[in-house]
């Protein structure tokens, strides 16, 4: 992994960093209470992308962990940390998406494999990632876990995906958008799926 930068509690960042394989695996998932604050319910299963650099935490390291399972810690964006507290759940399909790579684009499917819970690297003295101004009483930053599922048979590059027309309304592909947690509709999802089955065009 590349040094760190000291963290600040103001601090956002639009990628998510992972734990390395590394660090132990959480064989215990953590439920967590029903929110009363999480706004309506959502359809199940839902459909997801997450970003990572591969020099960071690639899929294939997720591929290597223990269980093929990490926690999806060091989100310090607010949009996306409320997708990951109140939006997402287990059995949730994601995209694995390596940015800022010599080949960037969607390289695998994984599932989210816990419900939500805070981020214990908020808590870490000296870590990263840690947020001195968070309360533990009151988290500001919480994850999920995420299990590979299996890498798509080739990378469905960004090119490829700003050239296709179906996938024209992608989150990802918006002007300006660098959520590192971000929706994937059910029909974008089967399309890309169909793309990383067919041979790049020329």
């Amino acid at each position: 992994m590349p040094p760190r930068k000291p963290a600040s509690a103001k601090s956002v960042r639009p990628k998510s960093a992972a734990r390395t394989p590394s660090r132990p695996s959480r064989d215990v998932l953590i439920p967590l209470a029903k929110r009363t604050d999480a706004g309506p319910a959502v359809p199940r299963p839902n459909k997801w992308l997450v970003k990572s650099e591969p020099s960071e935490f690639s899929f294939e390291q997720l591929l290597a962990a223990p269980q093929r399972t990490t926690m999806w810690d060091g989100v310090r964006n607010y949009q996306a940390r409320n997708t990951l507290r109140d939006s997402m759940a287990v059995g949730d399909e994601v995209f694995y998406y390596h940015s800022n790579a010599e080949v960037i684009g969607i390289v695998g499917v994984a599932r989210v494999a816990s419900n939500s819970y805070p981020d214990p690297t908020q808590f870490e003295r000296g870590h990263v990632h840690e947020d001195p101004d968070s309360d533990p009483a009151n988290p500001r930053w919480w994850l999920v876990d995420l299990q590979a599922v299996r890498a798509l048979p080739r990378v469905v590059t960004l090119d490829e995906l700003k050239a296709n027309p179906a996938l024209s309304g992608m989150v990802l592909l918006q002007r300006g958008s660098r959520l590192s947690v971000q929706p994937v509709s059910s029909e974008q999802w089967a399309e890309v799926l169909r793309m990383a089955q067919t041979a790049p065009r020329s």
